[in-house]
């Protein structure tokens, strides 16, 4: 076991050679009622990965049922910090991840003892800080939002209440011209989201005219303002379901593509067209795309990636997320 957690430890997951003839959905499902286990995604993770979960979602209702499993084991299947909550939320549970190395660079932008340094030349305002952070920043904070419920937490406070914001800069100032209101904000961003082009969205716009194109509030506000509609991950879901219209240009991470088609196969799903040339010429997060099948049956396994979070951080983390959580639960009913 020893060898085992200084392998993790150097290359980031367990390492070990799965068989060619191994059925691994059947694995993995055998694994998961072995031991009491439950599998979350996020909507950016392999669309693979996406259909043996319990449950898919955005990083609010990730959270939500983090906190409310009474299964034994989390198997998170996102990046490094939605672990990180999941732990915060649920200390006696173990919490693991395929890859340690599916970090955030949202989550990067934010280093503690520079953010704590930022926070102190404020200190009649209050911290808000988007999930999107590691849980020392968390700790840091008073309230945690998502992209889902930041609009309604910020409008919940009282306007004459000062605000940071954290650490994502566009989110930030959707918010603050959405609510009216001033607040400061840490300069983050999601490298994923800023690098959607303009230039090359306006010729797909041009090629396909009859299409909406919908947007995450991460992407930065040239992009934005192009938008028939803005809104979190499951937000964008929602509306590509309901909406009468048949083709849509989706500006967020392309992982939301396969859920979408599965849910409107009878629609037109296009990516937003990213900056950098790739393989899919769309939006894609290298950190999510660390998340594999075997390295899900690995760490369901051997129990390994386990997240740990120290109990003085945790504890302090809790009461930033659990307040988010508080706020945000009408509107998860």
């Amino acid at each position: 076991m020893e060898a085992l957690l200084e392998e993790v430890q150097r290359v980031g997951y367990v390492n070990k050679p799965v068989a060619e003839d191994i059925d691994l959905v059947a694995e993995i499902n055998r694994l998961k009622k072995e031991k009491n286990a439950v599998i979350l995604a996020h909507y950016y993770v392999d669309g693979s990965i996406q259909d043996i979960a319990d449950y898919i979602g955005d990083s609010l209702g990730l959270s939500q049922q983090a906190a409310a499993t009474p299964a034994d084991m989390i198997v998170f299947c996102g990046v490094h910090f939605m672990g990180e909550t999941a732990k915060i939320l649920s200390p006696h549970k173990k919490v693991v991840i395929p890859d340690l190395n599916a970090g955030c660079s949202l989550a990067d932008s934010a280093p503690a003892d520079k953010f704590a340094a930022f926070k102190a030349q404020y200190p009649d305002h209050i911290v808000l800080s988007y999930i999107n952070c590691s849980a020392e920043i968390k700790a840091l904070s008073d309230i945690i939002v998502t992209s889902s419920n930041a609009l309604k937490i910020v409008e919940s406070l009282p306007k004459d209440q000062k605000i940071i914001f954290a650490p994502d800069a566009n989110l930030g100032r959707f918010v603050s011209k959405k609510t009216g209101r001033d607040m400061v904000l840490w300069d983050g961003a999601c490298i994923v989201h800023i690098d959607i082009s303009l230039e090359k969205l306006t010729k797909l716009r041009h090629d396909y005219p009859e299409a909406k194109f919908i947007a995450h509030p991460e992407c930065q506000e040239h992009i934005l303002s192009q938008a028939d509609f803005v809104g979190s991950t499951t937000a964008l879901l929602k509306y590509v379901i309901d909406s009468p219209e048949q083709t849509f240009i989706v500006g967020t991470e392309a992982g939301i593509l396969h859920k979408m088609k599965q849910a409107v196969p009878h629609k037109k799903i296009i990516p937003a067209p990213a900056s950098q040339n790739n393989t899919c010429a769309c939006s894609e997060c290298p950190y999510m795309k660390m998340n594999t099948l075997e390295k899900v049956y690995n760490a369901m396994l051997y129990e390994q990636p386990e997240i740990i979070v120290p109990e003085d951080i945790r504890l302090k983390a809790y009461e930033s997320v659990a307040r988010m959580l508080e706020l945000s639960e009408p509107a998860s009913r």
